[in-house]
């Protein structure tokens, strides 16, 4: 699942006239044809700054095939248009794209942006599925660029708004736009930590990606202080995330992030494993299961693999058989020893039960 990733298009029919306006405030109507192509370079310029924070000088010369110098008068056009491009020198240094004192053009009036951040932090995290990770995206792009006084209607808003819940654990979607920002531009993260059993801990973590799988947000991150891989719970973490500073990205556990995060969540996370076949499509049985309840593959169209696990072996024998569907287990042994004694206890129960009530 990528985060950070932003496609550049070439402009398209309904941005001429953003390119005429452009080149009319630029160039000599005898330069026509010159100034549209500097409209055009333009707004992939302004989409290269809106990808990712930083920037520099040079990085943004290879992308746009111009030199150092035409950046920066480039940016200076920008600035003249409203939008607030930052400069900074030295290590680390560069050109981005911040948040000035009035809202930058945008087809959006001020109450319209508001509208659409604080539908964003519903949508990032409220019930309709398949709509949490692009809110996110969203979310931190839009955030990034909004004035305060904005900002501050959006929080109002959010603080005194009531959505009825379901059970699930809730997050900030504040700190989910710090996290999807972190992933985005490789900065480091500090922040207090909750695990499973209640332990507190402070961590330091090179963040990745978001995942949001069975009504719950994950940070696949690198941490730093252990020098590995982990899976951290947003709902977990405590208070908002702190930057500190940039790093530089390491490859990836795996090319499938969301198969990586669902197999540490659904087995790795626990003490015992199971393999079982189940006799219904895949599909319907992920409807029964949830993303950390195990991962499912398809074996054919009416039968599939499950890998999952538990705290206990009565735990994964309530859990396989709560499925209502025909399954057999494959592995551990003692798991179908449960099975057995669970389904002599229910045999025993439903024979007392039928003689009480007749």
């Amino acid at each position: 699942m990528g985060l950070v990733e932003t496609r550049l298009r070439a402009p398209r029919p309904r941005d001429e006239r953003k390119l005429d306006w452009i080149a009319d405030r630029f160039g000599p109507q005898g330069d026509r044809r010159h100034m549209v192509q500097t409209s055009a370079r333009l707004l992939k310029l302004l989409s290269l700054l809106q990808s990712r924070r930083f920037w520099t000088g040079g990085e943004l010369a290879r992308e746009l095939a111009i030199t150092e110098r035409s950046v920066r008068r480039d940016v200076d056009r920008l600035r003249s248009l409203g939008y607030p491009v930052h400069a900074a020198t030295g290590i680390g240094g560069g050109y981005q794209l911040g948040a000035g004192k009035e809202l930058p053009p945008l087809p959006l009036e001020d109450d319209e942006a508001v509208a659409v951040a604080v539908g964003l932090r519903a949508a990032a995290t409220g019930p309709v599925r398949g709509l949490e990770e692009a809110s996110v995206r969203a979310l931190g792009k839009l955030e990034q660029v909004l004035p305060k006084r904005l900002r501050r209607k959006v929080t109002a808003l959010g603080a005194v708004s009531v959505q009825l819940g379901d059970g699930s654990p809730t997050v900030d979607a504040d700190a989910l736009a710090v996290m999807a920002n972190a992933c985005r531009d490789a900065e480091v993260l500090r922040f207090d930590y909750s695990s499973h059993s209640g332990a507190a801990s402070t961590r330091a973590v090179e963040p990745y990606r978001l995942v949001h799988t069975s009504r719950r947000w994950y940070l696949l991150a690198y941490d730093l202080h252990r020098g590995a891989w982990r899976t951290f719970r947003v709902d977990r973490i405590q208070g908002r995330p702190r930057a500190a500073g940039r790093f530089k990205p390491r490859p990836l556990p795996a090319e499938d992030v969301a198969a990586y995060v669902s197999k540490s969540v659904s087995t790795d996370a626990y003490p015992i494993r199971a393999r079982v076949t189940v006799h219904a499509p895949a599909q319907a049985v992920s409807e029964r299961l949830s993303g950390v309840a195990g991962r499912i593959e398809a074996l054919s169209p009416d039968r599939c693999v499950v890998h999952t696990g538990g705290g206990s072996l009565d735990a994964l024998a309530f859990h396989l058989g709560f499925m209502g569907f025909e399954f057999e287990v494959h592995e551990p042994e003692e798991l179908i020893d449960q099975l057995r004694r669970l389904a002599e206890r229910l045999g025993r129960a439903a024979g007392r039960s039928g003689a009480a009530g007749a």
